[in-house]
């Protein structure tokens, strides 16, 4: 019996060492990639944002170009030389592919982003060399306001051709993102098609190999008591029989013990995979959030708005076609609706309010901005005063209440949708309620405990469970939809 019970542990070690190696191989295979991809992406997001600059520079160069010729002052008291310097040795690191700044960041370019370079390369320097002559102290009044005559000939194809280079980079940085997810997907299939492989080729073999052990146990003990009934054995061998056997039953116990305590690990370990994964893809897209968010502010937002004082500026000036003034003042309009759509995208992308007043005042805003654009009357209940949480908990919730409240206006076809949030010092509750059409809830199996980072109802179910909440949604035909997320305030303080 020693020598079957030698057989049976080292078969089962070896077949389980094999399938978890395989695992934990897979496992810190895509963390590590999903590090690195991650270290990368903030390079990139910094390259943006210095490529994003220059064209920022080099209005600012332009306008004190001007206000200089024209001995004005300005509040910008900035340094033309160190402003022409800074814009100067950015395009050029840019350029050059490495950016020496508080450390040095690679700026991966792909051919096409060399050629846009290229292109742009001849625009650059005249503007750097008439830039340079008005800010040479010999020149003469008539050079410089000859070279300020290209700088302003210049200055616009700059800009575009900067633009295209801006969303160049940012494409490609999303390029890389998306291969990040469709090399997890294939990280997670081979994981599954492991456990797959395990459960065929490692789980049924044991099975059945441990069944043929109890099936010759049986045999045995059957062939003595035959041997029994036959043959007057005496007392004391069959106590040693059923002893061994006694044995061999209780390590045979030991090991489906073994077996099933080992299964719940793996299990235990591929969630908690899957959660970080998920949360490292939701604080992924939170954080491209407010790049897109500050890129939309700082970058168009400032060009939409030094395009309205240059517009208002002509407004000074006489038409003498009616008609032209009236194109004038559409003209005008249309940059004001403008600035004002470049900032609510911006601020629906990363609200600005979550970070300055909480939860609540943002909730409120939500309703009121809802019911002015869409016409549906979105009320909100609750404390404006309540609690601060921490930004990662108070950006989960909004992000539950935006997608429940998108949901009830796009799908719905609401009369009222209501807002209500109860926070006190243990437990928070956030509901959007609605009364429109309701629609038949899909059943969930226990396959589905994984947190897969989907949009819609999937998406609300992975900021829950992330927050350790718990997400209820109550819904008939025709009897309205209302979604609850319930928080423990201790737990997650704990």
């Amino acid at each position: 019996m020693t020598q079957l019970d030698q057989q049976v542990a080292s078969r089962l070690t070896r077949f389980y060492m094999i399938a978890l190696t395989v695992i934990a191989v897979l496992s810190l295979s895509g963390l590590l990639f999903i590090k690195h991809t991650i270290s990368t992406h903030y390079d990139d997001s910094r390259v943006v944002n210095v490529a994003g600059r220059q064209r920022m520079l080099s209005q600012r160069l332009t306008k004190l170009a001007m206000l200089r010729i024209e001995g004005l002052t300005a509040a910008d008291t900035v340094s033309f030389d160190s402003l022409l310097q800074s814009w100067s040795q950015s395009h050029i690191q840019l350029r050059n592919g490495m950016l020496h700044m508080e450390k040095d960041y690679t700026v991966r370019k792909s051919s096409q982003l060399d050629s846009m370079f290229t292109r742009v390369a001849p625009i650059f320097q005249s503007l750097f060399n008439h830039f340079s002559r008005i800010n040479d102290p010999s020149s003469t009044l008539d050079e410089k306001k000859a070279a300020l005559q290209i700088i302003l000939r210049d200055e616009f194809p700059f800009i575009q051709q900067m633009n295209a280079i801006v969303f160049q980079f940012d494409t490609e940085s999303f390029d890389q993102v998306k291969r990040l997810e469709r090399i997890e997907w294939l990280l997670t299939i081979a994981t599954l098609l492991t456990l797959l492989v395990e459960g065929l080729f490692v789980f049924r073999p044991v099975v059945n190999y441990t069944r043929h052990i109890i099936r010759r146990l049986d045999r045995s003990e059957k062939a003595l008591q035959l041997a029994n009934n036959h043959m007057e054995l005496t007392n004391r061998e069959l106590e040693a029989t059923n002893q061994n056997l006694a044995a061999s039953n209780r390590k045979l116990v030991d090991t489906q013990r073994e077996l099933l305590r080992t299964t719940e690990e793996k299990y235990q370990l591929q969630l908690a995979e899957d959660t970080v994964r998920s949360a490292a893809l939701l604080e992924g897209q939170e954080e491209e959030r407010r790049r897109f968010a500050r890129e939309l502010h700082d970058g168009i937002g400032q060009m939409l708005t030094g395009l309205k004082l240059h517009a208002e500026k002509l407004k000074a000036t006489s038409f003498t076609d009616e008609k032209q003034r009236l194109r004038f003042a559409e003209l005008c309009d249309l940059i004001a609706d403008t600035i004002q759509t470049t900032r609510q995208v911006s601020y629906n992308l990363m609200p600005s309010t979550l970070s300055d007043f909480g939860l609540g005042p943002t909730l409120q805003l939500l309703a009121e901005q809802t019911t002015r654009s869409v016409g549906i009357p979105v009320v909100f209940t609750g404390s404006k005063d309540a609690k601060r949480l921490s930004p990662s908990m108070e950006i989960g919730l909004y992000r539950i209440a935006q997608e429940a409240l998108h949901n009830a206006v796009k799908y719905a076809e609401a009369k009222t949708i209501k807002i209500t949030l109860q926070q006190d010092m243990h437990k928070l509750l956030l509901s959007v309620e609605d009364d429109g059409k309701g629609f038949v809830m899909k059943a969930y199996t226990a396959d589905e405990k994984v947190l897969p980072t989907i949009n819609g109802l999937d998406n609300m179910r992975t900021r829950t469970r992330l927050l350790n909440g718990e997400l209820t949604i109550t819904t008939k035909p025709k009897r309205g939809t209302k979604v609850r997320v319930s928080v423990n305030l201790v737990d997650n303080l704990n």
